[in-house]
């Protein structure tokens, strides 16, 4: 289910989805608002150093070999100067290494007894790891907003339904999550960018728009792709191709999207949405096979499948939108690809919480996943859900303070700009009226 259908879907009416309605309006923000700022020293102890380290015992995979790594004081730029900046950074984890979530092997009471603060009922005092926001500025959200929509309507997509995209606040989404900037310019391409990659899903893959054809998914994502990245056919040829990318409004706001950041944004910039984009248009089709075999798929299998179909095309533009660039050498590194998807992976997961609650039965999310295959009530699965949120978000914020540490300057950057996307999106999703407007019957 596509992220504007599940928006305009009705509210559930069970304990689950009041249990989500709880957890997403909750005010608490327990995660570091400074993914930067320097640890806290163990009491008692006098080293000035222990304080640009981990925390002791981050929790997460891959933390504790995150915690060793990390270098008793961070490198300067002058020590690495004439080498490579990726040369300073720690080793990627090859393996979990930090706390595990227990098994599944006693069914919801078990589990419930394993679980510190989870009653039996699944009703627990459950907390989003996040961050809080770093700004809200709501007339600047409403300004992003308002273009927004004139621009959906210009190039044709959601005919009918701009209404939905106004109450969506994708404006405000973006507003919150690149703080970087207050350029409504630069806010606004964001939001053009996200809105057509969403409309590809809407249109082509759930149906919300015109009718979803599984059978020619494959088809319809081969020539959307052809215009993110520009296929250059014969003359002979070239005007059919043409002819059918103008027919299609979700190619049309691809290609006016893409057009509007290159504006802004460095060649390489642009490469690097492109690359997101085709794994994205991978996952979709995943789904199709899904539709059209009637698979469901196991929790590990839709936990790849949000490895792949997350928030990440948009986070992947935190440095072009706020106006500077991380060094294709480091972007790519292992360590630094490993923290950035898994950051788009708990960021979807929060909105697979969401979607829980507003969406049918029938169609697939992490908590409803986990209750068939572990045989949970739903109330259940979504504690498990925040576990494993939590679990990623650790991870997260471990990894990624030590590969600042020893990173460069636009890395650092670039890690405390991914830490602040991931608040925004939280505060947008906790305050949206889109999400939480009961009145509202469309």
């Amino acid at each position: 289910m596509s992220l504007l259908s599940r928006m305009s879907a009705s509210a559930a009416t069970h304990t689950a989805a009041d249990l989500v309605d709880v957890l997403l309006r909750d005010p608490q923000r327990p995660g570091r608002s400074d993914l930067l700022a320097p640890r806290p020293a163990p009491a008692g102890t006098g080293d000035a150093a222990a304080a640009t380290r981990l925390p002791t015992g981050p929790r997460g995979l891959g933390s504790a070999a995150a915690t060793a790594l990390l270098p008793e004081r961070p490198p300067t730029v002058g020590t690495a100067r004439g080498a490579s900046a990726a040369a300073v950074l720690p080793p990627v984890p090859q393996a979990p290494s930090g706390p595990r979530l227990p098994p599944s092997d006693g069914g919801p009471a078990a589990r419930a007894a394993g679980h510190p603060g989870r009653r039996g009922d699944g009703r627990t005092n459950l907390v989003l790891y996040c961050p809080p926001a770093v700004r809200d500025d709501p007339a600047l959200g409403r300004e992003v907003d308002a273009r927004l929509v004139e621009w959906a309507e210009e190039v044709g997509i959601y005919p009918g339904q701009l209404d939905k995209i106004r109450r969506a606040e994708f404006g405000r989404l973006m507003m919150l999550a690149h703080p970087a900037t207050d350029d409504p310019d630069r806010l606004l391409a964001a939001a053009k960018c996200a809105l057509s990659e969403w409309a590809v899903d809407d249109h082509y893959v759930d149906g919300e728009v015109e009718e979803a054809r599984p059978e020619l998914l494959g088809q319809r994502l081969a020539i959307a792709h052809s215009v993110i990245d520009q296929a250059h056919l014969p003359l002979d040829y070239a005007p059919q191709l043409e002819e059918e990318v103008r027919a299609d409004p979700v190619a049309v706001a691809l290609r006016s999207a893409l057009r509007n950041l290159s504006t802004m944004a460095t060649s390489a910039q642009v490469r690097r949405l492109r690359h997101e984009l085709a794994i994205m248009f991978v996952a979709y089709n995943q789904e199709a096979v899904w539709a059209t075999a009637g698979q469901r798929p196991p929790v590990w299998e839709f936990l790849m499948h949000r490895h792949e179909n997350s928030f990440v095309p948009c986070m992947v533009l935190v440095d072009t939108i706020a106006g500077y660039e991380i060094s294709q050498e480091e972007f790519a590194d292992p360590r630094v690809r490993r923290v950035f998807t898994m950051a788009g992976t708990a960021s979807v997961i929060v909105n697979d919480l969401y979607s829980m609650g507003k969406e049918d039965p029938g169609d697939f999310s992490l908590p409803r996943l986990i209750a068939s295959e572990e045989d949970l009530s739903l109330s259940d699965a979504v504690a498990r859900t925040v576990e494993i949120h939590d679990e990623v978000m650790h991870t997260i914020e471990a990894e990624a303070f030590a590969l600042a540490t020893a990173g460069s300057p636009e890395l650092r950057r670039f890690l405390a700009d991914l830490w602040a996307w991931i608040g925004g999106s939280r505060e947008w999703h906790a305050q949206s009226g889109r999400y939480h407007d009961t009145n509202n019957d469309t």
